[in-house]
């Protein structure tokens, strides 16, 4: 598979909100992302997952290193990265087929041709009868669908997801998981998806990314394809309580709960509250 995105030797430090000195964020990372992937970074609160994500939706410079975008280096935002928030920071004063477009409207495509594309990408995330619709009559599932859509009208090289479904209930959550990798797997696109949920993190991936407490680091990788299963026989249940499953959610667990016991140590033997 080709490389999409490099990232070398990347490290990012934010200054101290107290006092002098700075706060490491990321530390050394080495990662491609590749064509056709879905890669999930899970890790404990404050290890740098939404830091990875904006520095590569260039947002944030890092400190020191590389990112590369098919060998060129990214200096800033760009319609090769499409970006769906956590909160799905869509424009209230438009209604969802006119916030689908809005990024095509930025780029001066005429209006015809961004209609076709904003309607063709709500068709793809099930909500076509509802372009008309003020975004404040939607529900929080169907909000970051337009999210999505809104993302994919663009036409991105990759997909950068910041938990984009951690603010839904149990049920639209899963549905959201559902639709997501069926959109992927007709787009193609090379997916970034942060999430705190082991299961979540599990179904979804083709390549699944532990990061340490801060300074972030990669510590583990793995190559999934639960997400090809289910997208072969359409039953997430079966997949998720499967044993294999079931074992390396507890697996990631254990690695994630250690680590973070690891620091609250580190942190108390150096003087610092735990």
């Amino acid at each position: 598979m080709a490389t999409v995105i490099s990232l070398s030797r990347v490290s990012m430090e934010f200054p101290a909100l107290e006092g002098a000195g700075t706060v490491k964020a990321l530390d050394n990372i080495d990662f491609d992302f590749r064509s056709g992937e879905f890669v999930v970074a899970l890790g404990a609160s404050g290890c740098g997952k939404t830091t990875l994500l904006n520095v590569i939706a260039g947002f944030l410079t890092p400190t020191s290193g590389e990112i590369l975008n098919h060998g060129h280096p990214i200096t800033g935002p760009g319609r090769d990265r499409g970006v769906v928030f956590q909160k799905h920071a869509l424009l209230p004063w438009l209604n969802v087929v006119e916030n689908t477009e809005f990024g095509l409207m930025l780029q001066g495509i005429p209006a015809s041709e961004r209609r076709r594309r904003a309607q063709e990408n709500l068709s793809l995330v099930g909500l076509s009868d509802f372009q008309r619709y003020p975004i404040y009559q939607l529900s929080g599932g169907m909000q970051q669908r337009v999210g999505l859509a809104r993302a994919l009208t663009c036409d991105p090289d990759m997909l950068l997801m910041d938990e984009p479904l951690g603010a839904l209930d149990a049920f639209t959550r899963e549905n959201m998981q559902e639709l997501i990798l069926r959109v992927w797997k007709a787009t193609d696109k090379v997916v970034f998806f942060i999430t705190h949920s082991v299961e979540e993190a599990l179904f979804m991936a083709t390549r699944l990314v532990v990061m340490s407490p801060r300074p972030g680091r990669i510590t583990h990788e793995y190559s999934l394809d639960f997400c090809h299963r289910f997208l072969e026989i359409g039953d997430a249940r079966k997949i998720k309580s499967s044993t294999e499953f079931i074992r390396m959610r507890e697996e990631i667990l254990s690695i994630i709960h250690g680590e973070e016991v690891d620091e609250i140590a580190d942190t108390t033997a150096a003087g610092g509250a735990p």
